[in-house]
Parts: C-alpha cells; sequence; structure tokens
C-alpha cells in the first residue's frame, strides 16, 4: 500500500517535469488591418470557423488594444515588447519612409534563439533592422495566399528537431491592395481579393459577402459605398481563417499542437480612415486569441485590458525565459547576446531584458482579473510625410488624447486619403457625417480628447471642455505624463516649451 502510494505521488512530482520537458513550441499569428471581426467577437455575418475554434480552445481579450495603428510601428512593439517612442521605430520601415529600430534594441527572436529555439518568419516582416529583428530562417511564398503560406511552413513545423520552434506567421491580408484605391468599391481587389482576370488561391474556396449584409461599425459611415468596401474586406478575412485551418491542421498532423502557444492578433484595425493611422477605438481595438496548451480552463472570455507591449513578454515568459514576477530576461540568456559596437543608431535609455508589458499568462485562466484596467497608446507617424504625434492613456470608462501636433491638420496615409468611402463623405463637405464625426471634425482636432468610451464607443462627444471633467482631465493628462516619463517618451519634453 505504501509502495503504491508513494509510486503515485513520484508520477505526480514526475508529471511537471516531463510537461515542461516537452518543445515549447511558439506560433505568433498577425493580421494586416484587421478589427475584432470574428464570429467569436460577436460578428453574426462573417464565417470565421477557424478563429472562432482557437477562442474556444483559449481565451478571447474583448479589451485588446495595439499601441500605434500603423503597419511597421505596431510590429516593432509587438516584436520588442517596447513602445516606438522608445525602439525608435516610429513609422514605416520601407522604401523612403526609412525608419528603424535603435541598433541596441533585442527583438524577440533574438532572445528565443539564444535560448535555443529554431526561429522562423513567414510572410510580412516589415521592420528593421535585421540584426534587431533576427531569425534563423524567411520562408517565402505569397503572403496574400495563407493556406500556401502554412503549406510552405510545413518543414519546420514537422522536423524532429529537440529544439522548440518560434514561427512568426504573418499575412498581408486584409490590408487593402497596393495600387487600387482608385477603383470603383464593386471592382476586385480593393482588400486583395481575387478578380475574373486573377488565379484564384490554391486551396482556398472564396467566401463572397452580399454588401447588404455586412455590419457597419459606428466610427465608419453606413453607406452603400462603405458597405461594398467592408464586404471585400470580410471576403480577405474568411481567406485568412482558411489558411489558420491550415497551419492548425499541420500543428495536429505534426503531434505539435498540444504543445504549442498559438497567440492570434492583428496588428492594428481595419484600414479605413476612422481607424488606420488613428488612436481611435477603431485603430487600437484589436483581435486577440491566445490558447496555452498547458492551460485547464478553455473558452475563456477575458475583460482584461491587455496591449501589443505584452506579447514579448508573454512569449518569453511560456519559453521560461522571463525571470518571474520581475518581468525581466533571465540573466543566463542575457549573458549570451551580442554586444552591438557604439554608434549614434543606440538609445542608452533603453536596458535589453526589460519591457514596458507584462505577460498574459496570469490573466488566461480568469473572466477578470484586478490591475489590467488600463493602456496606453504612442503614435507618431505613418509614412514619413505624416507627423502627427498622439499619447493616450485609455481607462476602462475614459480615454484622453493628447494630440501634440494639432494646430495640423490629421495627415492622411496616401491609400486611405483615396479610399472610396472617405473621398465619398469628403465630397460632401466639412459638415457630412462621418461616423460619430464630421469630415471636419476627423480633420482638424483640438489639443485634448477626452472621451467616455463606455457612454459614446466611438468617441463623438469630446468632454475635455466641458467644466464637469475638469479634475478628471488634470488626472488624466497626470497619469499620461508619469507614463511619459516612466517609458523614456523623447515627446515629453513639448509639455515643457509647447
Amino acid at each position: 500500500m505504501h509502495r503504491r502510494l508513494f509510486l503515485a505521488a513520484f508520477l505526480m512530482g514526475l508529471v511537471p517535469s516531463l510537461i515542461n520537458a516537452a518543445p515549447r513550441n511558439v506560433v505568433l499569428f498577425v493580421t494586416d488591418d484587421q478589427s475584432q471581426d470574428m464570429g467569436c467577437y460577436g460578428n453574426s455575418v462573417i464565417k470565421t470557423p477557424n478563429m472562432d475554434r482557437i477562442a474556444r480552445d483559449g481565451t478571447l481579450f474583448t479589451h485588446a488594444f495595439c499601441t500605434t495603428a500603423s503597419c511597421s510601428a505596431s510590429r516593432s512593439v509587438i516584436l520588442s515588447g517596447l513602445h516606438n517612442h522608445a525602439n525608435g521605430h516610429y513609422g514605416h520601415e520601407h522604401a523612403y519612409h526609412k525608419f528603424n529600430a535603435y541598433t541596441n534594441i533585442v527583438g524577440l527572436p533574438v532572445y528565443l534563439s539564444k535560448a535555443g529555439y529554431r526561429t522562423a518568419s513567414c510572410g510580412k516582416y516589415h521592420v528593421a533592422p535585421k540584426s534587431v529583428y533576427a531569425f534563423d530562417e524567411f520562408i517565402g511564398g505569397n503572403s496574400r495566399s495563407p493556406v500556401e503560406m502554412a503549406n510552405n511552413c510545413q518543414e519546420l513545423i514537422e522536423s524532429d528537431s529537440d529544439q522548440p520552434f518560434f514561427l512568426y506567421f504573418c499575412t498581408s491580408d486584409p490590408h487593402r491592395g497596393g495600387g487600387e484605391a482608385t477603383e470603383l468599391p464593386h471592382e476586385p481587389n480593393r482588400f486583395g481579393n481575387p478578380g475574373p482576370k486573377d488565379k484564384p488561391y490554391p486551396g482556398i474556396e472564396e467566401v463572397v459577402y452580399d454588401p447588404a449584409d455586412v455590419i457597419v461599425p459606428g466610427f465608419l459611415p453606413d453607406t452603400p459605398t462603405c458597405r461594398a468596401e467592408i464586404a471585400q474586406y470580410y471576403q480577405s478575412v474568411s481567406r485568412i481563417d482558411q489558411g489558420l485551418g491550415r497551419l492548425i491542421e499541420i500543428l495536429t498532423d505534426a503531434g505539435k499542437w498540444d504543445d504549442t502557444l498559438f497567440i492570434y492578433i492583428s496588428d492594428h484595425g481595419i484600414a479605413m480612415p476612422g481607424a488606420k493611422t488613428t488612436v481611435y477605438e477603431g485603430g487600437m481595438r484589436s483581435p486577440c486569441l491566445v490558447r496555452n496548451p498547458y492551460d485547464e480552463k478553455r473558452g475563456i472570455v477575458s475583460d482584461a485590458m491587455v496591449s501589443w507591449v505584452d506579447i514579448t513578454p508573454t512569449i518569453l515568459d511560456f519559453a521560461g525565459i522571463l525571470n518571474g514576477q520581475k518581468g525581466t530576461v533571465k540573466p543566463p540568456v542575457l549573458a549570451k547576446l551580442d554586444q552591438p559596437e557604439r554608434d549614434t543608431q543606440q538609445n542608452p535609455r533603453v536596458k535589453p531584458g526589460t519591457f514596458h508589458g507584462r505577460s498574459l499568462l496570469p490573466t488566461l485562466e480568469q473572466a477578470h482579473i484586478d490591475g489590467w484596467d488600463v493602456v496606453y497608446a504612442s503614435h507618431t507617424f505613418h509614412e514619413i510625410q505624416m507627423y502627427y504625434p498622439m499619447r493616450v492613456v485609455r481607462q476602462r470608462q475614459y480615454k484622453l488624447i493628447w494630440n501634440i501636433a494639432h494646430p495640423l491638420p490629421f495627415p492622411f496615409a496616401s491609400d486611405l486619403w483615396a479610399a472610396p468611402t472617405w473621398q465619398a463623405q469628403y465630397k460632401l463637405g466639412p459638415d457630412a457625417p462621418y461616423g460619430a464625426k464630421t469630415v471636419d471634425s476627423y480633420m482638424h482636432r483640438p489639443q485634448f480628447e477626452l472621451y467616455d468610451v463606455q457612454a459614446d464607443p466611438h468617441e463623438g462627444h469630446n468632454l475635455a471642455d466641458d467644466p464637469q471633467y475638469k479634475e478628471l482631465l488634470a488626472e488624466l493628462i497626470k497619469e499620461l505624463k508619469e507614463f511619459e516619463t516612466r517609458t523614456n517618451d523623447p515627446w515629453a519634453i513639448k509639455w515643457e516649451y509647447e
């Protein structure tokens, strides 16, 4: 009897070590310009069975936010755990936009590689320099063909290597197609969808939506033009879902699904004026689905307010690289980091191994957890000509936006300016409605915008000048200043001389 009890106790004690001994693989699946448009987020029209599957088997975050609704800048935050005012990646990396991270920043794949992971990037990359965001392997393929992308990752996933893998899987959908913004909304390729002269994407069965059926969010105008654009956006989201399903199938068939942390997010919200490039809810609020294979509770809907600065710490925590509650990288991994030669592209205020975010793992099995009630945003550029720095503190009920360059008209990304939905309203004149705003109020903004986002979720009624909210405004400005000090924001000096 005693021997049986001893054996049972021994085996119970062994289970955690056996679990920890298994390769703790990670997949970070990032889409391009997707809002919380999924069945699991309450959209009854769009078809996303595989996204919904992740939600049922993991945790869905209702209050998940990017820190900047700009592709390159947001990805730099996702891969560094630092706001982009600290990592230096203020805007787009490609072509003449020229932004990149400081050379002494350490990116997520570098930490993982030093800890023994095989790292691979498939699809959209859009960050620089490669020394900061260094992957062992770059897997090629059409980043708008997600089933092909998944198939191209099969060799990595099926490998018998004893090393765990980190797969950074990034689609270019549902980002609106390049060079097509001047087409009429009913024509193909608005969001990269195939038209009659285009070859269909292998493995994809296109799901086509009737514009009359789509759900128009309150920050956009409910017009036929807008509905046509959203219908094509839905089509590309459904295409992503099929690629997601194929990737899950490959992981399952390879026997890796039960040892893989799977995170699904978007870099930011939909590519429409009112969302992308703004710090309004349409731009900041994004999908976040996390499946930890070792959690007992599944299908959790969490109201924790989480941010993309939390992604890197979460993955490092799962990999066993994070130093407990301190939220810093463990010394053995730090010791393996290559020390870059001093140059003018370094930020001496950034210390490798520390982050602005924290691990989400403690939140995954709880619908509500205390202490997760505020997020921050920091946006400076999108394209190089689009200087419009904004800083945000977003609590559960109230949200403060500081438009640092408020005397300037709000700048437009080239594709968003030409978007048919915007142009249709713009041509109606400055008083034309645009969601909860007007064309003029969207383009010309005050220094401070204060919103009750529970009562006014589409941010149409600015409370900043209301005497009733004077004390609240002062409190939020103080909190914003503390955030900027804590994260070494260079734009904090604007409080002193402007």
